[in-house]
């Protein structure tokens, strides 16, 4: 058979196009905001991960100015060989202690991150078992290390022992969570997650690309919100998201930032983080250090909007936490799903279509998703359209 004729038999764009539901691939015209230009239109948008608001504060872009006409556009090569600057070297530092942990590991994305952290520390031998909910670079860290993946049911811990009770007595473990979950809003049951790895001798790591900038004290992410910044082994974070750049880290002690600096081929053949996104990030960083009112601010728009969808009766996923900023919507089947965020964009709000296989068949969503920078103003007219749009009598 031709490699090929799977794509050739693959006819679902096609289908939506036609249909005109396809959602994907929508242009911007402005800067990614709260309210936007997308395709010749104002949209409020309601689909973005731009959690503190940062992407157009001034300072950030200033800083990305200046970084890109001092340092150039990049560095043309890994941070193995020729390309660390200064800059990475800052950014690594005033991120580890913003973090409370020994070291910092900056990778070019937030998913190569993952890819490169799960890849090194788990060998042939180990197992790496996850929450069924984890953010597909997880998934595809586990592919590409040689170790044994194992699954258990979301924020199960009855599942997750089980798990842990299969393990072979002499195999290492590394537990591997999101700590608020990218899709569903909802936040890890860290402090359970962190005594059965104490009980069965394994290591545990959190995804905290929803969690920084968004939970825990001044934003410092899931474990800081438990109180368990000591017993968490590894964070994982983006640059992408609450510190409006592009890149990703690993936070760990120095023992282990070692390893990975030297071990993980996604980091030692990739090139470095651009200077403009470097010196964006570290300025981010800062300002989030500075005014840690920006995350209670992220937090009270988040229980505003909770609310106001519980006024207008529109049913929202249930959430182990009211304040992230993630609150995704039941549509249920894949084309109603389509048709309400097509009449939502048609009516000037930007939401994100969740399918399968991110859920289940018949559990189809709209994630919505807050900025600090949102008014209480511009959420009550995007609400008010989420009402009467998934109201509509022929949804």
């Amino acid at each position: 058979m031709d490699i090929f004729t799977k794509a050739e038999q693959f006819k679902t764009v096609d289908e939506l196009k036609e249909k005109n539901l396809y959602p994907y691939f929508r242009a911007l015209e402005s800067r990614q905001d709260t309210e936007v230009m997308m395709e010749g239109k104002r949209r409020i948008m309601l689909g973005s991960n731009n959690y503190l608001g940062l992407t157009t504060h001034p300072e950030v872009i200033e800083a990305g100015m200046k970084a890109y006409e001092k340092l150039g556009s990049g560095c043309s090569g890994s941070r193995f060989l020729n390309g660390t600057l200064q800059l990475h070297l800052e950014l690594e530092q005033e991120l580890a202690a913003f973090l409370r942990k020994d070291a910092v590991v900056t990778f070019s994305t937030g998913f190569q991150t993952n890819l490169g952290i799960i890849s090194s520390i788990v060998g042939k031998d180990d197992y790496v078992i996850c929450d069924k909910e984890n953010h597909a670079s997880i998934y595809d860290g586990c592919k590409l290390s040689y170790g044994t993946m194992l699954r258990y049911k979301h924020n199960n811990m009855e599942d997750l022992e089980k798990k842990l009770q299969s393990v072979p007595d002499k195999a290492g473990i590394l537990i591997v969570t999101d700590g608020v979950f990218s899709m569903g809003g909802d936040i890890a049951n860290l402090p359970e997650i962190v005594r059965l790895a104490k009980k069965y001798g394994a290591r545990t790591m959190v995804d905290d690309a929803h969690g920084l900038g968004v939970v825990g004290e001044g934003g410092r992410g899931t474990a800081s919100y438990f109180g368990l910044e000591d017993e968490v082994d590894i964070y994982m974070g983006t640059f992408s998201k609450s510190l409006a750049s592009l890149g990703g880290y690993m936070a760990a002690n120095e023992t282990v930032a070692k390893w990975v600096r030297h071990t993980s081929r996604p980091f030692m053949f990739s090139a470095s983080i651009p200077p403009a996104n470097c010196a964006a990030a570290l300025t981010a960083l800062r300002i989030l250090k500075t005014h840690p009112e920006l995350v209670d601010r992220l937090a009270a728009l988040s229980v505003y909007a909770r609310e106001g969808f519980r006024k207008r009766g529109v049913k929202m996923r249930p959430s182990t936490i009211e304040t992230t900023p993630i609150i995704p919507l039941y549509t249920f089947d894949m084309i109603r799903t389509l048709t309400m965020s097509k009449r939502l964009y048609d009516a000037g709000v930007y939401v994100n279509s969740v399918l399968p296989p991110a859920t289940g068949p018949k559990d189809c969503l709209l994630r919505t998703s807050y900025m600090a920078t949102h008014t209480e103003a511009l959420l009550d007219e995007a609400m008010d359209i989420i009402q009467k749009v998934l109201g509509e009598k022929d949804a």
